[in-house]
């Protein structure tokens, strides 16, 4: 065997037991993920520590904390109030743990909003240290538009959230329509055409214009194409 075949063969070999020993490492760290993911524990109960001992106590256990909610409690400020999944409930290795932390004890009482506007109520909210939560619209007439109807917690209450929910009345806003096209067209027509859709003739002025068909629809307010609704003053120049 010559000197350069005994070079190439040494590479050759020297490749494969990377590509070997490559595969083995890859396979070592798979095989090791599903073991970790796969494994179960217990959930521990964190409900009156601190965030950072239930975070602490949970990484213990290759478990994750994630907050979904800050209440009101007797708890000391940032103490688990509730958890899940419940003490004892088995979990897969890296999920999440639910955790609500306390906000300490409520003060403050929540304020009437009542007929306010939501902006007024978003202000009133700040000034006591309260946040505004769920709003959800009702159809009301447009006199009552953006005018809050209920609110949950109840006024004056020591809300167990920093959170109020409002019922705000939301105004329903008037049908609108494209004006048509009426020039040329006679003028029972287009008055039956406007009824058809919800519309009226506001004004109709007659002039003579012998070069037009008598009857005829020779102009017309607003023009065609326009945004009209049932109360726009609809106006039109009839060839008499």
């Amino acid at each position: 065997m010559s000197l350069r075949e005994r070079i190439e063969w040494v590479f050759r070999m020297g490749l494969l037991v990377f590509i070997l020993a490559a595969a083995a490492f890859l396979s070592a760290v798979t095989a090791m993920r599903f073991a970790i993911q796969g494994r179960e524990v217990t959930m521990p109960n964190l409900v009156g520590k601190s965030s950072a001992e239930a975070q602490a106590i949970l990484l213990g256990r290759g478990l994750q904390l994630k907050v979904v909610d800050r209440v009101y409690s007797n708890l000391p400020l940032n103490a688990v109030v509730r958890q899940a999944p419940p003490e004892g409930e088995h979990m897969k290795a890296a999920q999440n743990a639910h955790v609500v932390l306390s906000l300490g004890a409520q003060n403050v009482n929540t304020p009437s909003l009542v007929g306010e506007s939501l902006r007024v109520a978003r202000i009133q909210l700040l000034q006591v240290g309260l946040q505004l939560g769920e709003v959800t619209v009702y159809p009301a007439p447009a006199a009552l538009s953006d005018t809050i109807l209920q609110q949950m917690p109840l006024p004056g209450i020591k809300a167990p959230s920093p959170r109020v929910d409002l019922l705000v009345a939301q105004g329903q806003t008037q049908a609108s329509y494209v004006m048509p096209f009426l020039v040329g067209m006679p003028l029972t027509e287009a008055d039956h055409l406007l009824t058809s859709a919800g519309l009226k003739l506001a004004k109709t002025t007659f002039t003579p214009l012998p070069q037009w068909t008598k009857g005829a629809i020779t102009e017309q307010i607003p023009a065609a194409g326009s945004k009209v609704t049932n109360d726009s003053d609809i106006e039109v120049v009839v060839a008499q």
